[in-house]
């Protein structure tokens, strides 16, 4: 079955050059998944994080609220804004 392309929230790509903007930050697109899982895997100091960039007060999809609940490991992030990415990205290098 062919996917149709996956959506992007308009903000993601501001939250993604923001959070590469971090110096030991690496950041890797998985939006073309779909069925619910987050859109951006994130490493910071050797840790790995689940993002969901949502644009504003947009709530998740059904789909969405369903891996959050299933997911075994860390908690989902869900990211807005691209000053609280990198707040976000900056408390976590800090330590």
């Amino acid at each position: 079955m062919t996917r149709i392309a996956a959506k992007v929230d308009l903000n993601q790509g501001e939250i993604v050059k923001a959070l590469r903007g971090e110096p030991g930050v690496s950041v890797h697109s998985l939006a073309s998944q779909g069925r619910g899982c987050p859109d951006l895997l994130v490493g910071i100091r050797q840790q790995t994080f689940l993002c969901e960039v949502k644009n504003g007060v947009k709530k998740l999809t059904p789909d969405q609220v369903k891996f959050i609940e299933r997911w075994e490991g860390s908690p989902v992030i869900i990211l807005r804004d691209a000053d609280t990415a990198r707040v976000w990205a900056q408390r976590l290098l800090k330590g």
